[in-house]
């Protein structure tokens, strides 16, 4: 059996995802800021990603209909500024207003999916795209997750900024990593497919030092949940964290400082109430599983902390935030359902959150 989402992430409209009408223990805090819902053009489905600059004005999203907007507003407008039918944008990263990289999913997985290239890079804002190209990308099936790292370099006697890129993937397989040390302009493939039969996300703190939320296996009835963990800049990776339970996955993951990260737990069982986190307090050297909340219903999808204690989960039904590290948790369900990136603005002052409807919290 293969790790088959189609129903569930792409046809799986709002009514499907409040359909079960299952509930959670947990009381809601009515202290916590609340979440916005942004006016979007509507959505069939779960949209997947979301981009903002630092100065907290300038964002981008993107749609499996291979939509693309933009505000230059902090979210308060929205332009459609590219369409391209066929492609699934699963993937964003921006460094700067002009230069970014556009994820596809590719083909052979979802319905309607046409465009088999993985990876494009725009040089003027998101207007146009251009393909990225790189000795055997034919072999990289599609993108899941978009790391952009910022470095301070010195070229001809100045400190300048440039970006190590990686574009990861893909859901269902197979597990593949591209890296650009140059801000984009070079590119070269590196192959996971011995160490997991998928790739959700792809996250760097340093050159050296990365990580890829994964699983153990394409097959969805064998896959374990799995944490992959590179100290020399992606040239060998060991295992960080397994889980024991199978019908499981990593799906995302969020650092705030270098050494706290979270990362989600998605579980497929349909028996399984005990829906679990995973924390490092190491710089990811090792995870501890960390109870979320007992529903079954309460599949996992995007998270994002503002710092070391706040943060925000997405699940099929609704959101979920804390303010002690993970320890307790209070449902925010006007984050929307199915919340696949949160994404926290770099002055720490405005997040984003984007799963079925695209949502603005001011902090």
């Amino acid at each position: 059996m293969t790790f088959d989402l189609t129903k569930r992430e792409l046809s799986f409209g709002l009514a499907g995802f409040m359909a079960s009408g299952a509930t959670t223990a947990v009381h809601a805090d009515a202290t916590r800021p609340t979440w916005q819902k942004l006016a979007t053009e509507p959505y069939r489905g779960k949209q997947d990603d979301l981009v903002v600059l630092a100065d907290g004005q300038t964002a981008w999203y993107g749609n499996g209909a291979g939509k693309l907007y933009q505000s230059v507003d902090g979210g308060d407008h929205w332009s459609k500024i590219w369409d391209q039918p066929g492609t699934f944008i699963r993937a964003l990263g921006f460094v700067d207003a002009q230069t970014g990289f556009l994820g596809n999913v590719g083909t052979d997985y979802y319905p309607g999916v046409t465009d088999p290239h993985p990876l494009y890079r725009t040089r003027d804002g998101g207007k146009s795209w251009q393909k990225v190209m790189a000795v055997g990308i034919e072999r990289v099936k599609g993108i899941c997750g978009i790391d952009c790292l910022p470095m301070r370099r010195i070229y001809q006697g100045e400190a300048k900024v440039s970006h190590l890129i990686h574009a990861a993937g893909r859901v269902g397989g197979p597990a593949f990593i591209l890296r650009s040390e140059d801000s984009g302009e070079n590119w070269h493939v590196l192959d996971l497919t011995a160490q997991a039969g998928m790739i959700l996300d792809v996250k760097f703190l340093s050159p050296s030092i990365g990580f890829v939320c994964a699983a153990s296996s394409p097959d969805l009835e064998a896959a374990q949940a799995l944490i992959l963990r590179t100290d020399d800049g992606g040239k060998t990776w060991q295992e960080a964290y397994r889980g024991r339970r199978n019908l499981e996955n990593c799906w995302k993951m969020s650092f705030p400082t270098k050494e706290i990260g979270y990362a989600t737990v998605q579980s497929y069982d349909e028996k399984n109430a005990n829906q679990l986190f995973i924390k490092t307090t190491n710089g990811g050297k090792s995870w501890v599983e960390m109870p979320l909340t007992q529903d079954a219903a309460a599949r996992q999808f995007g998270i994002g902390f503002v710092d070391a204690d706040r943060g925000f989960i997405g699940t099929r039904q609704q959101g979920f935030a804390t303010q002690d590290g993970g320890k307790s948790w209070t449902p925010a369900p006007d984050m929307g359902p199915a919340v696949n990136k949160v994404r926290v603005a770099a002055t720490g002052k405005t997040a984003f959150a984007i799963g079925v409807q695209v949502s603005r919290l001011r902090l």
